[in-house]
């Protein structure tokens, strides 16, 4: 999924002096964005109170939306470069297409990981026909300086690994948690985790203490640590968690993300993970000239999104936290 702002300020973060050097629980705001035609999502990452959480560096949560009567997700052909999307769906069906041919359409409980790498052009729809509600999360998580020229590629896993235990249902997006490892390919060591919580649970899931963790309300409400976690919002946790307890009143889904501390710096502009300024207008200039390393979407009939003009002001260094 794209960020569709025409007017996206540009960021530097990353590094390890702010991040957090214990446990913390702060809640982090959501900022409506409106996406392509009709789609309205709570931004959660980046935000003025934080930027990364491991490498995941953006979360968009939307719905559940009744689009019935409209065409849902209409996210026209647009770019990225230096990134994996993971796109996970709670209800409803997507349709994407990309750069590289693929063409696959997905569901709930199914992962679709695109590694943009050196650099990949897709779009997103919800299908002609379409089930009645759409809610999901688009997540984006940085490569490492190492790997962010890597070849573009898409994965689709229909069926992932989890567990049940106590009132909770784990699926595992990304990375390894409680024995189960995602098959999705990894370039650092994340964790993307779907709980499910049956109504009444009150269960401790184990974490990796050397990694930091947020954890988003995706369907209904929580309890994080004794703090309440209303829907659509994210709690970050901080370092040196073993466990995290949460309870549930009613059936809740919870999205735990987190990983190591992203020590490197990075430039994020639009749909664009870069080193420097010059990088990304570098990125920008060749997706709007049509050259170089983006590709036209297979078998999409329309326009494209233009890349938004560079603002005329230097980047400012923001790191992890403003």
């Amino acid at each position: 999924m794209s960020n569709l702002d025409r007017r996206p300020a540009p960021q530097e973060l990353g590094g390890p002096e702010q991040t957090s050097a214990g446990p913390a629980l702060d809640v982090l705001p959501g900022k409506e964005v409106v996406l392509g035609e009709s789609t309205r999502v709570r931004r959660l990452l980046p935000t003025l109170g934080r930027r990364l959480v491991g490498a995941w560096a953006f979360v968009d949560h939307y719905g559940p939306d009744d689009v019935a009567s409209t065409s849902g997700m209409q996210v026209a052909p647009h770019p990225h470069t230096g990134l994996q999307t993971v796109s996970w769906l709670i209800e409803g069906q997507v349709h994407h297409r990309d750069s590289l041919g693929s063409d696959v359409s997905f569901g709930p409980g199914e992962l679709a990981l695109m590694t943009a790498g050196h650099g990949i052009a897709h779009s997103e729809q919800s299908p002609v026909s379409h089930p009645r509600f759409l809610h999901g999360a688009q997540l984006w998580v940085v490569l490492p300086d190492g790997s962010r020229d890597v070849a573009p590629a898409f994965e689709h896993h229909a069926t992932l690994p989890g567990f049940d235990s106590d009132g909770v249902r784990a699926t595992v997006l990304m990375g390894s948690f409680g024995g189960a490892t995602s098959p999705g390919t990894a370039y650092t060591p994340p964790v993307g985790v779907d709980l499910e919580l049956a109504a009444g649970a009150d269960v401790e899931v184990p974490l990796e203490p050397g990694f930091e963790h947020g954890v988003l309300a995706a369907s209904g409400s929580a309890t994080v640590e004794g703090a309440p976690l209303p829907h659509g919002a994210m709690a970050y946790l901080g370092t040196g968690r073993r466990t995290l307890r949460l309870r549930a009143d009613e059936p809740a889904k919870v999205l735990l993300l987190g990983g190591e501390p992203f020590e490197e710096r990075i430039v994020m502009w639009w749909n664009f993970v870069g080193r420097s300024g010059e990088e990304i207008a570098d990125y920008a200039d060749d997706w709007n000239a049509e050259r170089g390393r983006f590709a036209p979407v297979v078998g999409y009939d329309g326009d494209r999104l233009e890349a938004p003009v560079l603002p005329p002001i230097p980047l400012k260094p923001r790191g992890r936290v403003r």
